[in-house]
């Protein structure tokens, strides 16, 4: 007799949300996805309107669930207002349902740290947003550690990939800059070290983290490929843009002065988050994924076809 598959619940349908959905549909297992404004379902995903902040709500979408993901992703300058809610929701819905709780994590929660970052390093986050990102995650584990809830929580450097909107990666939104061979203007020192997650990669981990028993009670890092710098990583996506019918210039990079970004930000809420966190940007801001792919085997995507397949779905030409 067959088995009917899990179902698996994602709370958030941007770029993360999307994309781990697609993936736990192509692995055959039944998938909802949960968000304000909801969404046109198919066979393969159902879409659900429902305000994540509501734990009634998701309590009641969530019921038979094997895994709920947290896949929200409230504005930049709102962390402080938006995240507790929604944190303080999925814990309730996880409890009642009995569900596991896979959140979307960030490096923030490690303040500024002195090498490349592990999970088990200090959670030494200064900021507001790291502040806020630490304190759900140790409320998630002291409910975890309690017996009340499964948790386990993803993290990951900053997102690269064709599934991922210009606004929310440092690369992407440079590729029209590169295109047109102009100078890239970058937040922070060009030639620091940075770790970059490819969005393929994110889903798969958290889908890892959803449906292996070995992911609880802690955080894990999303595998990377080896860290390059913001003017390494832009001259590697302006080389693969140029073609002989279609050349493209050599990246001309360059880090824009912190003052002017400090002026930027007495209008631009965005900006002004970004320069609370400056220490992202001034130093090797690198991530060291080795416990994951020694527990789970799952591994980066080559550089090289994470350039490629960034390059090429945001039109760019790719040499044939």
């Amino acid at each position: 007799m067959s088995r009917t598959p899990d179902l698996h619940v994602v709370v958030g349908k941007g770029p993360v949300g999307s994309t781990t959905a697609e993936l736990l549909a192509a692995r055959g297992h039944r998938v909802r996805v949960l968000s304000r404004s909801g969404g046109t379902s198919t066979d393969r995903v159902e879409h659900r309107s429902v305000d994540a902040a509501d734990a009634g709500a998701l309590t009641a979408a969530a019921r038979g669930a094997a895994a709920v993901y947290n896949a929200v992703n409230p504005a930049y300058s709102r962390w402080p207002t938006d995240w507790p809610p929604v944190a303080a929701a999925l814990l309730t819905a996880a409890e009642r349902t009995g569900a596991r709780l896979v959140t979307m994590g960030n490096l923030y929660v490690y303040g500024r740290p002195s090498g490349p970052m592990t999970p088990a390093g200090p959670l030494a986050a200064t900021d507001v947003k790291g502040r806020v990102r630490l304190a759900m995650w140790r409320d998630a584990l002291a409910a975890h550690e309690a017996g009340r809830v499964r948790v386990t929580e993803a993290r990951a450097a900053d997102f690269v990939g064709p599934q991922v909107p210009a606004a929310h990666s440092h690369l992407v939104r440079q590729l029209d800059t590169l295109r047109r061979g102009r100078r890239a203007w970058v937040v922070g020192d060009p030639d620091v070290l940075r770790s970059w997650a490819y969005l393929p990669d994110v889903a798969a981990t958290l889908v890892t983290l959803g449906t292996d028993d070995r992911a609880l009670g802690r955080a894990w890092h999303v595998p990377s490929a080896p860290p390059r710098s913001q003017r390494q990583a832009l001259t590697d996506l302006a080389a693969v843009m140029s073609s002989p019918a279609h050349p493209v210039p050599p990246a001309r990079v360059s880090g824009i002065p912190w003052p002017v970004l400090r002026a930027v930000g007495l209008a631009a809420p965005v900006m002004r988050e970004i320069v609370a966190v400056r220490h992202q940007f001034d130093q090797d801001y690198v991530i060291d994924a080795g416990e994951t792919t020694a527990t789970f085997g799952l591994t980066p995507t080559p550089w090289e076809q994470v350039v490629a397949a960034t390059a090429a779905a945001t039109g760019a030409r790719v040499p044939a």
